[in-house]
C-alpha cells in the first residue's frame, strides 16, 4: 500500500526586498540619494542606505530640496535618487515642474505611497493623496513605474538608465513597505 501525499502548492510570498531595490539603484550608477525621512521605506531603504558605503546620503528639511541637489548632481556627471514618500511628491510640485519638467532634467524620484493598501491599484486607493499620484505624474508627463513586489524590481535600472539616456524625469512608485 502506497502513501499518497498531496502537496498543496504555495504561492509566493508577496514581497519588496529593500535590499534587492539598492541593488538595482547602485547598478543603474546612483552614487546619492537625498531624502526627508519618511515612514514607508525607512526600514526597507532608508535605512540600508544610511548603512551603505557606496552610496552618499543627503538628508534635507524639505523635498523640493531634492530636487534642486539632484538637478546639480547631473552638471558634475552624477547620478542621484531622490526618496520620497507621496506627500513630498505633492509637496514639491512646483521645484518638479520646473526643474524635471520645463529644463527636462533626469530627476529620479522613488516615491513611497504610504499607507496604500495592500492588492489595491493606486488609483482605486480610499487614500486621496495615493489616488491623485498617478494622474499627476500623467499630467506632468512623468514616465511611471509600479513597484510592489520583487518581480517589479526589475524596472528599477532601466528606468533610471533611460531617464539620464533622455534627461527626462522618472518616479517609481513604491507600492508595499520594502522590507
Amino acid at each position: 500500500m502506497s502513501a499518497q501525499v498531496t502537496a498543496k502548492a504555495a504561492s509566493p510570498a508577496r514581497t519588496l526586498s529593500g535590499a534587492a531595490i539598492l541593488r538595482a539603484v547602485k547598478d543603474a550608477g546612483c552614487e546619492y540619494v537625498l531624502s526627508v525621512p519618511d515612514l514607508h521605506t525607512s526600514q526597507g531603504v532608508l535605512k540600508r542606505v544610511a548603512e551603505d558605503n557606496e552610496l552618499k546620503l543627503v538628508r534635507v528639511c524639505k523635498e523640493d530640496e531634492c530636487i534642486g541637489i539632484a538637478a546639480g548632481l547631473t552638471y558634475g556627471d552624477k547620478r542621484a535618487l531622490v526618496l520620497i514618500q507621496y506627500t513630498g511628491f505633492l509637496y514639491a510640485m512646483n521645484a518638479i515642474r520646473a526643474v524635471a519638467c520645463e529644463h527636462k532634467m533626469p530627476i529620479v524620484m522613488m516615491i513611497g505611497l504610504l499607507s496604500k493598501e495592500p492588492d489595491v491599484a493606486p488609483r482605486e486607493s480610499k487614500r486621496f493623496g495615493v489616488r491623485i499620484t498617478e494622474p499627476t505624474l500623467d499630467v506632468l508627463g512623468i514616465e511611471q513605474h509600479y513597484i510592489d513586489t520583487d518581480d517589479d524590481i526589475a524596472k528599477i535600472r532601466p528606468a533610471i538608465e533611460k531617464a539620464y539616456a533622455t534627461s527626462t524625469p522618472v518616479a517609481l512608485l513604491i507600492g508595499r513597505r520594502p522590507i
